[in-house]
């Protein structure tokens, strides 16, 4: 009997050795989160719980040396995943937007995915404890009808959900079309992340 593994979804997970450049952009965020008027006008009206650059700021790596220190970094994580998922645009992709996260306890981020780009991302910056995971979702599952549920100890490949746990310097890559959320954090204190897309 042989059984295949098919259609594979990867999650790309590398770590940020540069502990002052983390220092530098936690800095830099706090400093847009009490600084961007636009950007918390808009996290307000649509309910966000701390401050996002998402609406207001697309020039971050043109404003602030450290992001555009942390692009550098960025450009060679994402070929490295274009080239291990085997795409044949791999060099030819390029940053298209970059947005800073700064999410109070209790702050949420509810499943979606990121349409029009390739490849989508974060690097986390500031994890308290109780921050919580980034939730992956099996594409698959819409279809899934009658399926049962999985096993306590079903492998990490066949899961429906999976949470990757993030520590401060780490950067997530995966497609952009893979829906995804930020469970509602249980930390005392602000997790802060950088989320991108490449196109």
């Amino acid at each position: 009997m042989t059984i295949r593994t098919l259609f594979v979804t990867r999650l790309y997970e590398a770590m940020i050795d540069k502990p002052d450049l983390i220092e530098e952009l936690e800095h830099s965020v706090r400093a847009l989160a009490a600084d961007d008027r636009a950007g918390q006008a808009w996290s307000k009206a649509h309910g966000y719980r701390g401050y996002t650059s998402y609406a207001s700021l697309g020039d971050l790596p043109r404003r602030d040396p450290a992001f555009a220190d942390l692009v550098k970094l960025l450009n060679g994580h994402v070929r490295a995943f274009a080239e291990a998922s085997h795409f044949n645009a791999g060099r030819k992709l390029k940053l298209d937007s970059l947005w800073v996260n700064l999410m109070k306890p209790g702050g949420t981020h509810s499943g979606h995915l990121h349409p029009h780009s390739i490849i989508s991302g974060t690097v986390y910056v500031a994890v308290p404890p109780g921050s919580g995971g980034l939730k992956l979702e099996d594409p698959r599952l819409p279809l899934m009808m009658a399926a049962p549920q999985r096993t306590d100890d079903a492998p990490e490949d066949s899961r429906p959900f999976v949470y990757a746990e993030p520590r401060p310097g780490m950067v997530l890559l995966w497609e952009s079309w893979l829906r995804h959320e930020v469970p509602p954090s249980a930390a005392r204190g602000d997790r802060i992340s950088v989320s991108f897309n490449y196109s």
